[in-house]
């Protein structure tokens, strides 16, 4: 049953980071630097590949076909091949819905998120630790993964495979033939909108079918009007969704939603990006794993900029960048190949053959060799090392209940019909005072 406990909301202290370069140019997300100490990992075994034998079960949700190819590869790169290991892989969208039913007769080991997503089923006594298996990664991953990765009772549950940021992706062959230049303002940004419908293209590529995309529109202009603490605030519960600053988001998110595909609702993120790949559309705000819609992955022509500065106070100091892993089943059948098996996805080994069929996003290993990594991973990696605070994403930095029974739904019917705000945000707020705890 999902918890309505206050005690259980994020903390943005804790789920926000603040990143230097130097952690990332070893190719890892840096330290929270917000003067919190990380509970000590427990003194543990640690992990081995080769010793466990017999069957092991993979809840995936890479069903698309380059992340399945990928992960596919790492898998096969596993040296122990007295584990065979059977992939249960589900889409993406139906993954994420249904987790909470999933987790009720889960694979041994599967696919997930961060941070509080994380937190959230561990405290709920769904997931098992694997403080063993950080023992031998620990020297590898960075002191903010680790935080990532860390339950409420200081055990770790959750072993980092990738990452990546979001922000407005363009193809620069378009820009060149059309003679458009990046925008660095909001009003550049909707003059080159303009710019773009008269050249009969729709701006930006709109699918909300799973109801998460909304979400990111939503964060890069909350945290640029409002700033990262008030964002982080909101998704904690401790602001409310009926202040003026969030209703002057939502209104700033009117005035461009013209420049978006229409019935944004009944199109996936992938017939969007299939749109923005074949230059139907003019730009998209996304991750970068936008990059496995194009043929064989090749982002050769793919680029993408920050959400322009809306607040001076607060510039394009904050950018999104979830961290994607694997946790381990609270009751595995084979707990020994489970432990193996999420030892060597958290390794630069399993993460390189992984990248090298999608080389969208970024691996967690600070080891990874970079000389791997495309135009589009290395600015990936830079944007992110050189934000001041870096964001989850909303699904990621709220509760779940929250996130998908009252964000997700309340801002696809905004986006189907903008008029009806000012009664979508109280009931947005009256369902998080029942949540969070009024």
């Amino acid at each position: 049953m999902v918890g309505q406990r206050n005690d259980r909301s994020p903390s943005p202290s804790v789920f926000g980071y603040s990143i230097g370069r130097r952690s990332l140019i070893k190719g890892a997300v840096g330290a929270a630097a917000l003067g919190l100490g990380l509970p000590a990992l427990r003194a543990s075994a640690q992990v081995e590949i080769g010793k466990a034998t017999g069957n092991l079960t993979v809840g995936s949700n890479y069903s698309d076909p380059l992340p399945k190819e990928g992960f596919h590869a790492a898998i096969d790169a596993f040296p122990n091949k007295n584990v065979k290991i059977k992939l249960n892989e589900v889409d993406h969208n139906t993954f994420q819905q249904n987790i909470t039913t999933y987790l009720q007769n889960p694979d041994d080991v599967l696919t997930w998120f961060a941070g509080y997503r994380m937190q959230y089923f561990a405290a709920q006594d769904l997931l098992g630790p694997i403080d063993d298996v950080w023992e031998g990664l620990k020297a590898n991953m960075s002191e903010g993964f680790k935080l990532a990765s860390t339950g409420q009772d200081g055990k770790m549950y959750f072993v980092p495979w990738t990452y990546y940021c979001w922000g407005i992706h363009y193809r620069p062959s378009l820009f060149k033939e059309k003679g458009w230049k990046v925008p660095t303002t909001m009003d550049e940004l909707k003059g080159l909108a303009d710019d773009m419908k008269s050249a009969g293209i729709t701006p930006f590529a709109f699918g909300n079918n799973g109801r998460w995309p909304a979400m990111g529109t939503f964060d890069q202009l909350n945290f640029r009007m409002n700033g990262y603490q008030f964002h982080m605030d909101l998704m904690a519960g401790k602001e409310k969704w009926t202040d003026d600053k969030v209703k002057a988001v939502f209104t700033e998110w009117a005035d461009i939603l013209p420049f978006h595909q229409e019935n944004p609702n009944a199109r996936k993120w992938e017939e969007a990006g299939t749109d923005f790949v074949n230059k139907k559309c003019g730009m998209m705000t996304i991750g970068n794993f936008v990059g496995i819609q194009f043929p064989k992955g090749d982002t050769s022509d793919l680029d993408f900029f920050p959400w322009p500065s809306m607040n001076d106070e607060y510039g394009t100091k904050t950018i999104e960048a979830p961290i994607d892993g694997w946790m381990m089943a609270k009751s595995p059948k084979n707990p020994d190949a489970a432990k193996e098996l999420l030892y060597f996805l958290g390794t630069a080994a399993a993460q390189e053959a992984y990248l090298s069929k999608d080389k969208s996003l970024i691996g967690a290993a600070s080891n990874i060799d970079q000389s791997i990594f495309t135009p589009l991973q290395q600015k990936a990696l830079k944007a992110v090392s050189e934000a001041a605070t870096v964001t989850q994403f909303l699904d990621r930095d709220t509760s779940p209940e929250f996130a998908e029974n009252v964000a997700g739904p309340s801002f696809a019917d905004f986006v189907s019909d903008p008029t009806k705000v000012d009664s979508i945000l109280k009931d947005m707020q009256d369902q998080a005072e029942a949540i969070f705890g009024g």
